[in-house]
């Protein structure tokens, strides 16, 4: 907190308040009593203007002027004539009791005052101007009290001073200081709560706008500055939401172009897998049919089959081999052919239902060579829409692999389902469940669950590799699903 803008604008504002405040009360105090004194004396100047500028000789005639001006400038006025006796006081009211004269030295009308030596008020004799101002500071030994006193000639030669007593401005002084530091005191707690306040509100947007920007660092864009302002910081939450705009957009773009990315590189690392794997088996898958060739064929060379039976048999066995190689390398040739996107399929209208009777016919010797039992409903003709060669392969395939894995009942059962727009044809046989584990890598090329199994009856694991390819050119579905009592393969196709 004590590093926050909030903290350090609080700290600021109360510190220049308590700053100004404190100026203001040492100047008071040194310069105020000065000024109130220059005031004083031009307040006793412009008085003493006014007296001298009606004053005839005759004090009757001003005597109300003059106790105004008294009360007017807070202070005492007494005329004293060139002899230096009084014939006016404002303080003294037995001046009021003297009798009037006809004649005398004074045109007043005043009887002269009982001589009386000057006054122990520390006035001192001094040479008067007519028409100039002179201050002094006088003590009164008997009070003892300081006066600032105004003196100056009149037009028949008395002294006229004013005099105002000291205490009184130092009094008004220390009042004003006094009310000055009361003041500043509730001005400070004031101004305190209105620093905090103010601080509060100006650094409030500030923090709303560190809120987004943390949010912004941690991918966050959904929260938006709400600018209702024409200042600075209005202009700042604009740059803030339009760099969050673009922000969201670049990163939403890049995830986007790195998830195609890393599918890229995924489906190439797959890709060189296969490629490794595809040469890997390829290479197994021949190196026993060549070395059996080779082995037949030098001992043909050798002459190690005497008889004609058994140069026959020889034959015969570098014959089914090279069969195999040629099959294998077809299958190659095809998948390759097709996964490469250079193979074109040529859709037609075919009747679907002629086409699995036609190839069940095609295995009927094999079916009772093997005594398996075949189930197939012919039901209604229905018309599908496809390259009816590659759909028999598919269909073909399906087949071959019910032949090799059919087990319990021996029962190998052929259907279709009419959907919509697709027809789902199915090959059932009974037999073992396939392993969860390898339900998906079945499509993969040259993966047998039952390697020795293959091995007997001499499969690559390139059928439904082949299966997956073309059901993929023609974007239909296919799939197995282990149901009861053995395994259920399928595939869709369109209706015409």
């Amino acid at each position: 907190m004590s590093k926050s803008i909030r903290s350090k604008l609080f700290i600021s504002i109360t510190f220049l308040l308590i700053f100004f405040i404190s100026v203001l009360c040492v100047v008071n105090n040194l310069y105020l009593e000065q000024y109130y004194i220059k005031k004083k004396k031009n307040i006793l100047r412009e008085n003493a203007k006014n007296i001298v500028s009606i004053y005839n000789g005759n004090i009757n005639d001003i005597q109300d002027e003059l106790d105004r001006t008294a009360n007017i400038t807070g202070g005492n006025i007494d005329i004293r004539n060139e002899d230096g006796i009084m014939i006016y006081n404002s303080g003294r009211k037995q001046l009021e009791d003297k009798h009037i004269q006809d004649d005398g030295p004074f045109k007043t009308g005043l009887k002269p005052p009982i001589n009386q030596p000057p006054e122990p008020d520390g006035d001192k004799v001094t040479e008067y101007t007519e028409g100039q101002y002179t201050f002094e500071n006088r003590r009164d030994f008997k009070m003892k009290i300081d006066f600032l006193t105004l003196a100056t000639r009149l037009s028949d030669g008395s002294i006229l001073s004013i005099k105002v007593p000291l205490v009184s401005i130092r009094e008004s002084v220390d009042i004003a200081n006094r009310f000055i530091i009361i003041t500043g005191i509730i001005i400070m707690i004031l101004g305190s709560v209105w620093a905090y306040l103010f601080s509060r509100r100006f650094t409030k947007p500030i923090l709303e706008l560190n809120n987004i920007a943390r949010n912004m660092s941690k991918f966050d864009f959904t929260q938006k500055y709400n600018v209702n302002r024409r200042d600075e910081i209005g202009q700042l939450g604009q740059s803030v939401n339009h760099l969050s705009g673009e922000l969201d957009r670049v990163i939403t773009e890049l995830n986007v172009k790195n998830k195609k990315l890393e599918e890229d590189i995924e489906k190439e690392r797959k890709i060189d897998e296969m490629r490794k794997e595809f040469v890997s088996s390829v290479s197994h898958e021949l190196r026993t049919p060549l070395s059996v060739i080779q082995g037949y064929a030098e001992g043909l060379i050798s002459n190690v089959a005497e008889s004609e039976e058994d140069r026959k048999f020889y034959c015969d066995v570098i014959i089914k081999e090279t069969d195999k190689m040629n099959k294998l390398v077809k299958d190659l040739m095809n998948l390759s052919q097709i996964e490469s996107g250079y193979f074109q399929i040529e859709k037609t209208e075919f009747d679907i239902t002629s086409l699995i009777e036609y190839v069940l016919n095609k295995y009927e010797t094999i079916f009772a060579e093997k005594n398996i039992q075949i189930q197939f409903d012919l039901g209604e003709s229905c018309t599908a829409y496809g390259d009816m060669v590659r759909i028999e392969q598919v269909l073909t395939n399906y087949i071959n692999n019910a032949l090799n894995h059919v087990d319990g009942d021996r029962v190998i059962k052929t259907s279709k389902v009419l959907t919509q727009d697709k027809i789902r044809v199915s090959v059932f046989n009974t037999g073992k469940h396939i392993p969860e584990e390898s339900l998906e890598k079945l499509w993969n090329s040259f993966y047998k669950v039952d390697k020795a199994r293959t091995r007997a009856y001499g499969g690559y694991g390139l059928g439904l590799s082949i299966v997956k390819a073309i059901q993929e050119l023609h974007n239909n579905s296919y799939g197995v699903e282990n149901v009861e009592g053995g395994v259920e393969f399928w595939f869709e196709v369109e209706k015409a």
